[in-house]
């Protein structure tokens, strides 16, 4: 049963389904999509007609979101479980979830990874009042993270969830910016995390390669 991931490579939403996959010793075919091209295949706008990333097949089931595809990940196959099962522990991971796509996203992602890192080494214009507010926006969400973490070594206990992959590569790419690793080590629940996490074979493993830093 062929299992095929359709992603653009530097998709932070990507990356969290390829985690998901690893995670779980899963095998898969990574197809290219780049949802900011013109002629994107109609094969692709027949799976996902929003035309964003990514989308996820399996034995002929078609499924877009990221949420929705690593919980099918996580209970479709084999591997270890990513989602707690104790009432208030999965409430918690899923909490977690709802806070790195409503408000984790935005000013981590698009606009201090986007304007600090990804622009400049793309040679795209960078507006660096979008960076500064993203910034001046990462210390609420920060700060909302930290407190509801767990005391175990992840952000759930002791066991890596969903919660763990779908902040990591928010995250990964945050602290590409000088600016927001110092403001993640403000942050010591969420420093030692990412201090575990980042060092973790499969996030190493999935990993985006970006472009090299322009001089």
């Amino acid at each position: 049963m062929a299992t095929e991931l359709h992603g653009y490579q530097y998709s932070v939403y990507s990356w969290i389904v390829r985690l998901a996959l690893h995670e779980k010793g899963v095998a898969y075919d990574w197809i290219e999509v780049n949802p900011f091209a013109e002629d994107i295949p109609a094969s692709y706008l027949a799976m996902h007609p929003f035309k964003r990333v990514p989308a996820l097949t399996h034995a002929g089931f078609v499924l877009y979101e990221t949420g929705p595809i690593t919980r099918y990940v996580d209970e479709a196959f084999e591997g270890p479980k990513l989602q707690p099962v104790e009432p208030r522990e999965r409430a918690r991971c899923n909490q977690i979830m709802s806070i790195v796509d409503s408000y984790a996203y935005w000013p981590l992602v698009r606009q201090v990874f986007s304007h600090g890192v990804f622009r400049p080494r793309m040679s795209r214009p960078v507006d660096e009042s979008e960076f500064q507010r993203g910034l001046e926006a990462a210390p609420r969400v920060l700060a909302a993270l930290e407190s509801i973490a767990g005391e175990g070594p992840w952000l759930c206990g002791n066991q890596l969830s969903l919660a763990d992959i779908h902040l990591a590569p928010m995250v990964g790419y945050f602290v590409l910016a000088e600016e927001g690793r110092a403001l993640l080590q403000k942050y010591p629940r969420l420093g030692a995390w990412w201090s575990e996490l980042s060092n973790r074979s499969t996030f190493v493993a999935t990993t985006p390669r970006l472009p090299p830093a322009l001089r």
